[in-house]
């Protein structure tokens, strides 16, 4: 078992002993509580995959397509035409 030193400010202060306070726990057990709690919500949030980002993004019918992918071809030429004022 190792020794730690922390530094807290006022305000950190206040809710170790709020919460010191309320369950009756240890100042020691408060904080081992409180690292379990968010190695649980790191780990969660490490572990997602660049498909659940994807999955989340909300882009709208077609998506970024500026047309159906059938008309592909035709749409390319369009923008090289405007790029090029012919």
């Amino acid at each position: 078992m190792a020794t730690r030193t922390v530094r807290l400010d006022d305000e950190a202060e206040t809710t170790l002993e709020r919460l010191r306070r309320i369950t009756g726990l240890s100042i020691s057990e408060v904080l081992k509580r409180g690292l379990a709690a968010y190695e649980t919500q790191a780990l969660a949030e490490t572990s997602r995959r660049p498909y659940d980002i994807y999955r989340e993004l909300d882009l709208g019918p077609g998506g970024y397509a500026a047309a159906p992918a059938r008309d592909a071809k035709a749409r390319v030429a369009d923008a090289i035409r405007r790029k090029h004022g012919r």
